[in-house]
């Protein structure tokens, strides 16, 4: 097919994320990925700012990603986890088990973000079903959050501004804390803080299974930033109230928010924490939960112990050698340093945009760059644009981001930051 075939066909059967097929939003055909650049087949090359979604920390086409997939290809791509186990999967157990916090001994595959998310609410409900607490049935979270777009995953986004308002009526009601107040240093800090979190556990912990947010940065809820202390007192009420907590770190795992994992910025240990999205660097899906003893053990303690999930493509070992090669390419580089670099860069070059009219904030931390507009983009308009400035940069709803790949170069920075004060500026001109 010719460009113009391809972008027809896909317009016409296709379903995109995120958009209808009565009026879907424009797609473009990439014809290959190298670095931190996208080759269209109309032969335009783009700076991703994307990462593909959090996931490319290494960029594309990384040569020692693709010897980990071909070496391992040779071997064998996939073969059943029940029953059976095989050293990529092994090895990267414990490759995560030493990379995380000391508590966490327990690993189980999944094969996205929103299942991982899945897997970490039934092994917190079971956990309280082994210890005869049945009653101890419902997820406490805050608003603002966001864990995927599966059903389980769904009913804990939050319920009015999210985007599953509309399953409002047929997911399971859980417990809703308001937002943590967002955080540009250490001094953005009260005690008052935690006050509606506070007010929900001391009311709600008898039937509290446990609690699930995302630390220290809300992601796709409005990539909001807040402060290392609310975290820390959260652990601490959850500890008091004999409730488990569950960290999803899917987006922000592996450096993203400047620390390894964002929880170290707290000082604090999630009984079950749940990776995704970098885990095998953007080259094939795949999630990890892991857990406590405590979590894992407790689970059993009825003398049944059965975790009745099991993905097809559980611990794939295509995935599980990517995955280890990913982790250990960025524990031998120089990640902190790119990544206190981006951010600086960051909030130099989009610091002019708070002097329009259209923009409500302009922040960063880690590799995330946010502006954040009054009004939501028009998505038909916007994305075209931004590729004729020779960038992919995909925003949604009032907030345009970018979050590039660690090795971006600052020239390759710079073209990302200048193209949405370009957009930005002829926004605050319509």
């Amino acid at each position: 097919m010719t460009p113009e075939q391809l972008i027809a066909y896909d317009k016409a059967h296709i379903w995109h994320p995120y958009t209808s097929m009565q009026h879907p939003t424009p797609a473009f055909p990439v014809a290959s990925a190298s670095g931190v650049e996208l080759t269209l087949e109309t032969g335009e090359v783009l700076v991703d700012g994307m990462s593909s979604w959090w996931t490319a920390l290494h960029g594309y086409n990384h040569p020692v990603l693709n010897q980990a997939a071909t070496e391992q290809l040779g071997k064998m791509s996939h073969v059943m986890f029940g029953g059976l186990t095989h050293a990529p999967a092994v090895n990267l157990a414990k490759q995560l088990i030493d990379m995380t916090a000391d508590n966490l001994q327990h690993v189980f595959f999944a094969d996205s973000g929103s299942v991982g998310v899945e897997v970490s609410i039934k092994m917190a409900l079971q956990y309280w079903i082994a210890q005869d607490k049945g009653e101890k049935n419902k997820l406490l979270t805050v608003r603002s959050g966001y864990h995927g777009d599966t059903f389980a995953a769904m009913s804990v986004c939050d319920p009015v501004n999210g985007m599953h308002d509309m399953f409002t009526g047929i997911l399971v009601q859980h417990l809703f804390a308001d937002a943590p107040p967002q955080s540009r240093s250490a001094d953005d800090w009260h005690d008052s803080h935690i006050d509606s979190f506070k007010h929900m556990i001391e009311q709600h912990h008898h039937e509290t299974a446990a609690v699930i947010l995302e630390p220290m940065v809300q992601n796709a809820g409005g990539i909001r930033f807040y402060h290392p202390n609310y975290l820390k007192q959260l652990r601490a009420l959850c500890d008091h109230y004999d409730v488990l907590l569950i960290l999803d770190e899917i987006a922000t795992g592996f450096g993203r928010s400047g620390t390894l994992f964002a929880y170290e910025q707290a000082d604090v240990e999630p009984d079950i924490l749940v990776l995704g999205k970098a885990l095998t660097g953007g080259y094939m899906t795949m999630a990890a939960v892991l857990t406590s003893a405590k979590v894992a053990m407790g689970i059993g303690s009825d003398g049944q112990g059965v975790l009745m999930h099991g993905p097809t493509f559980m611990a794939n070992p295509l995935a599980c050698s990517v995955a280890l090669a990913s982790t250990k390419l960025l524990l031998e580089s120089d990640w902190q340093t790119r990544v206190k670099q981006i951010e600086k860069q960051m909030l130099e070059e989009l610091s002019t945009c708070c002097e329009l009219d259209i923009v409500a904030d302009v922040r960063a931390k880690g590799a995330i760059g946010v502006v954040q507009l009054n009004e939501a983009v028009n998505m038909h308009w916007i994305q075209p644009r931004f590729v004729e400035l020779g960038v992919w940069i995909r925003p949604f709803g009032k907030l345009v981001y970018i979050m590039p790949p660690f090795i971006i170069e600052p020239e390759q920075l710079k073209k990302l930051t200048s193209a949405i004060c370009t957009v930005v500026s002829e926004m605050n001109q319509q």
